[in-house]
């Protein structure tokens, strides 16, 4: 499951593949497509798990005669590992027994199956002594999360690796661990921590068995624009050379990142409906594109409402070319679920903007911090009086 520096690991190109196969937006003709590139790859490693979950997917027909083939060669190939194995124990030195064993897990790993894989790790590790061999039998593993999408086992694996980073271990190591916590809690919702992760890493990427370059500074992009406010957008995202560098080889990305911090809202729009394609189509962002479009419209019409007190529904509107019942609709849920601080006057059709005061809820906060810490000291004191 190992990638060539500056390529994708193949796994990881077969698990978007697969996700792209089973999502209702892409068309049949493409289905026919990927589908023949998927096969290709279970031939190509001879994969009997997955084959076999394809299968009972109903994703792939049932050959039997293809199925005994790979299984034949499958047993053949254990074998031979399991013979090497032997003669290293027997005939050769720990560091030979550990690739020996190593060997066995990329096999493992190699044809999918993934409880074999991860059994196999385990045993490769207890014959491993140094730590970035065993970083790198983590980073194997959280490969094998993200293939599965198994956010327990790369939730498991990431904390295993901080650990061992208290023992010792190389920067690059850490700087590629980054990346994966970033992949990892974007998938999972945490777009903040992601993007402050990926912004650490960006002069110091080489985690390309993930995802192209490109990718990533799109993932950071995306990231960014909800988690940092103007000033640091600007800074970190805008002005960053590594990201001006590749911004323009992601169609729509840069008219999305530059026209929300110039504040042309109709362009921002437009790249907007762009990109909603490539988000919809990606297998870490999808489950999230709901809230990723609420979040999104969310600070773009924050930064609209900040530059005034009051505006006409007809000029945010036509600021944003689209009609005053969109506005309108659109505003009137976002203000219900308080993500604005605003309020419609529809018979004057006018936006009253209502900040609130920073001060004043800090102040709130800190009575109610207040209150609650009395209560708990009054229920101590009769107890301590008992």
């Amino acid at each position: 499951m190992e990638g060539e520096e500056g390529t994708q690991q193949p796994h990881l190109v077969l698990a978007h593949k697969r996700f792209l196969l089973t999502h209702p937006d892409v068309q049949d003709i493409e289905k026919v497509r990927l589908k023949e590139e998927v096969f290709a790859f279970v031939k190509a490693d001879d994969m009997v798990p997955l084959y076999e979950t394809l299968v009972g997917e109903g994703l792939m027909e049932k050959d039997q005669s293809f199925l005994d083939s790979m299984r034949k060669k499958n047993e053949e190939e254990l074998k031979k590992l399991d013979e090497k194995i032997a003669d290293a124990e027997e005939n050769l030195g720990e560091s030979e027994v550990r690739e020996a064993h190593l060997a066995k897990s990329l096999f493992y790993i190699r044809i999918a199956d993934k409880e074999k894989a991860l059994e196999q790790l385990k045993l490769t590790e207890s014959k491993t002594v140094a730590v970035g061999q065993k970083m790198d039998l983590v980073f194997f593993t959280l490969q094998l999360g993200f293939f599965y999408m198994d956010f327990d086992l790369i939730s498991k694996s990431i904390d295993k690796a901080k650990n061992l980073f208290e023992e010792g271990g190389d920067w690059e190591r850490k700087n590629r661990l980054k990346v994966y916590e970033g992949l990892y809690c974007m998938s999972t919702r945490n777009f903040k921590k992601a993007a402050d992760l990926f912004l650490d890493s960006i002069s110091t990427f080489t985690t390309y068995e993930l995802f192209p370059y490109d990718t990533f500074i799109f993932y950071t992009v995306l990231t960014s624009i909800i988690s940092l406010d103007r000033v640091s957008l600007k800074q970190k995202v805008v002005d960053a050379p590594e990201i001006l560098a590749v911004i323009g080889k992601v169609q729509y990305l840069s008219e999305f990142l530059n026209s929300l911090y110039d504040c042309q809202y109709k362009l921002f729009f437009s790249a907007f409906a762009g990109l909603t394609e490539q988000i919809k189509l990606d297998r870490y962002l999808q489950p999230h594109f709901r809230y990723y479009m609420r979040e999104v419209r969310t600070v773009v019409y924050s930064q609209f409402l900040e530059s005034y007190k009051s505006v006409t529904i007809e000029a945010m509107a036509k600021a944003f070319g689209v009609t005053v019942e969109f506005i309108d609709v659109e505003l009137s849920r976002f203000i219900a679920a308080g993500k604005l601080h605003c309020k419609i006057d529809k018979v004057a059709g006018v936006l009253e903007t209502n900040r609130p005061d920073a001060k004043n809820a800090l102040y709130q906060a800190t009575i109610k911090q207040g209150d609650f810490l009395l209560n708990r000291i009054q229920k101590l004191s009769r107890v301590i009086d008992l």
